[in-house]
């Protein structure tokens, strides 16, 4: 991938973010609260119009690039919002093209950032691979910053049926927001379709949940989305989201 606004940043394990404010009670946890339930059943561009009132270019938006829904909110409240695309190294070619369709599409500000030198001794569908290669990547990437910006849906995973609009992130110690929490699947597909966005090709060849090659396979229309994803073992979540 090339491109003016992109910029692949090589990573390690080794960054904290020791430096970022941190939620853990008091008047911000307090606020955050109170923010989401005045945001509990607002539209996505008013999640995300809040968060970048409130951070103030301290935030990424941080996309798994399943789909543009996310991306096309975000572009529509701030073109300039950065984009974060966690690149393992092993996603599926069609992929990195539809990043890249995108991408050109909006004229996205996005980083795009690979593992660093540990993950070389982690490979795909290895224990620690997503420690390595995502975990890793986007804490530094976090780093400095205050707040960052998922597409966690409650449907998309039973541990993801409590997940706030707005709230505290154990993982990396921010505030994390989710403007499209309580959207369901037909929620997505309906935006889908009113603005046109071009979908993954991959959705319309079973892949329900799209991570990486190795440990993703198609499932049928009648079983968990969630169920094509490390098939053949208990891991349900990469340790992105808690």
């Amino acid at each position: 991938m090339t491109g003016d606004n992109q910029a692949r940043q090589q990573t390690s394990a080794g960054g904290t973010g020791a430096d970022r404010t941190r939620p853990g009670g008091g008047a911000l946890d307090a606020e955050l609260a109170a923010v989401d339930g005045e945001l509990a059943t607002a539209p996505p561009t008013a999640v995300i119009a809040w968060a970048l009132r409130r951070f103030d270019g301290r935030l990424v938006v941080a996309s798994s690039f399943q789909d543009a829904v996310l991306v096309d909110v975000a572009v529509a409240v701030d073109p300039a919002v950065e984009i974060v695309f966690l690149d393992t190294g092993a996603h599926f070619p069609e992929t990195y093209a539809y990043v890249e369709a995108l991408r050109h599409r909006y004229g996205l500000n996005l980083t795009v950032v690979a593992p660093g030198p540990d993950a070389a001794a982690w490979p795909c569908g290895s224990e620690r691979c997503c420690e390595h290669r995502k975990v890793a990547p986007l804490r530094a990437v976090l780093a400095g910053r205050e707040a960052w910006i998922t597409g966690v849906k409650r449907v998309d995973a039973p541990s993801r049926a409590d997940a706030p609009v707005v709230g505290t992130d154990p993982v990396f110690g921010l505030v994390k927001v989710n403007p499209l929490a309580t959207w369901t699947d037909d929620d997505v597909a309906g935006y889908e379709r009113d603005h046109e966005l071009p979908r993954h090709p991959l959705l319309e060849r079973g892949y329900r949940s799209i991570g990486c090659a190795p440990t993703t396979r198609p499932v049928g229309p009648d079983d968990d989305p969630r169920a094509g994803r490390w098939p053949g073992s208990t891991k349900t979540e990469c340790g992105l989201h808690r």
